[in-house]
């Protein structure tokens, strides 16, 4: 069946195209017209209001939502946790472990290679954070599970499993510049985080392979002295590494909006990927996260005893319009950082992260006011969207 969605402002790698089309067919985009006349073979056709057209988001750092956390390991939190984000834009998805124990890992390592494997699936592969940090910057990671890197254990889950793409360490750690060579060796993305690491060792683990650094400016330390002597961060050290890319936050809350817009200037669009680090409470009405330490308060996740902020409440859309409206970015960037930057960092960008021939038809439509108004994945219409008075 061939879907077109026409009169749209419509991003395309090259731009935007005012009042053009998006043309599917079997869960795939067919063409991208700069015309909005009705193709005559259309079996469906959607008329998106000269509202934006705009790739789907891909969620790079994603504990849980709508109740449920992939630490939960099951088919039925995941599965409630997936649809929750898609929902809200979210049609590309890496569920993210913090901390866990051997057996917490096998048991949402083991789900998440079932799930990867139906048709369609909107879940690339599985983001390790941690359990390999640094206690010092622990921040809402349970400190009890934090340990150095083992390699028996983290060979196991990249050689046993197949669903492992990014693992996330503190690379100043006894063994962590091993382990970053071996896991890229892998085709698995080595990120720092969770560190207290300057300048010369965000220098060796760049050159080991650490490519992405995780929550860019949440647990870690940025400029500072040590007696008498300034000491170079790990923010400093990041920026210093031309080609180390960088998530943040993207809620208004865990990094403050002057900063949003600081990484963007220093690192730009290419290398700033925009994450929620949403937790189950995301997209719910539920009060209550997967660790009992963690509170709701003022708008964002943190520890009772308030030493630290835990993950956020955001959801994709949540990202793209503060991003634009608090933080001033273009709302182009702001897409890109939401779908092509993640999809280039984690080896998707062949089939996901841009409107254009041949790619996932996965795509969000947003209003001028940057809310979204509706989301297909792989071309179909994701239940809970669509408010396009009505679209269809």
């Amino acid at each position: 069946m061939l879907t077109q969605i026409y009169n749209g402002h419509i991003l395309t790698p090259q731009g935007w195209i005012d009042g053009g089309s998006v043309l599917i067919e079997n869960g795939l985009i067919t063409e991208v017209r700069k015309s909005s006349n009705i193709d005559p073979n259309a079996d469906k056709t959607i008329d998106a209001k000269g509202l934006h057209v705009v790739p789907g988001g891909i969620e790079l750092h994603c504990h849980g939502g709508g109740g449920s956390d992939f630490m939960e390991g099951t088919e039925q939190a995941f599965r409630q946790a997936v649809k929750t984000h898609m929902q809200h834009g979210t049609t590309a998805i890496f569920p993210t472990l913090s901390s866990s124990t051997a057996e917490m890992m096998d048991a949402a390592c083991h789900t998440c290679d079932q799930l990867m494997k139906e048709p369609g699936s909107p879940i690339m592969g599985l983001h390790l954070e941690g359990p390999y940090f640094n206690p010092r910057k622990a921040g809402a990671q349970m400190p009890e599970i934090i340990r150095n890197p083992d390699p028996k254990e983290y060979h196991h889950f990249v050689e046993d499993y197949d669903c492992v793409r990014r693992w996330d360490v503190a690379p100043e750690l006894p063994g962590a510049i091993e382990m970053g060579k071996y896991i890229t060796s892998k085709g698995v993305v080595a990120a720092i985080g969770h560190t207290a690491a300057e300048y010369d060792d965000v220098k060796r683990a760049y050159d080991a392979g650490y490519s992405l650094a995780t929550h860019f400016y949440n647990a870690m330390p940025g400029f500072h002295n040590v007696r008498e002597y300034k000491h170079a961060g790990t923010v400093e050290s990041v920026y210093l590494m031309e080609n180390m890319s960088v998530e943040m936050i993207t809620d208004g809350i865990h990094v403050p909006v002057p900063i949003l817009r600081l990484i963007y200037t220093i690192k730009g669009v290419e290398r700033t990927a925009l994450i929620t680090d949403a937790l189950a409470v995301s997209g719910s009405s539920s009060t209550k996260a997967f660790d009992p330490r963690v509170i709701i308060e003022d708008g964002v996740c943190k520890l009772s005893d308030r030493s630290a902020l835990a993950g956020s409440i955001a959801t994709m859309d949540r990202l793209i319009n503060v991003a634009v409206t608090k933080a001033n970015i273009p709302l182009r960037d702001a897409c890109r950082m939401a779908s092509e930057t993640p999809a280039r960092i984690m080896g998707i960008y062949d089939r996901k992260g841009s409107l254009q021939r041949g790619k996932d038809a996965d795509i969000m439509i947003l209003d001028n006011d940057i809310q979204l108004r509706a989301v297909y994945s792989m071309g179909e219409l994701v239940e809970g969207t669509g408010k396009l008075y009505p679209l269809e």
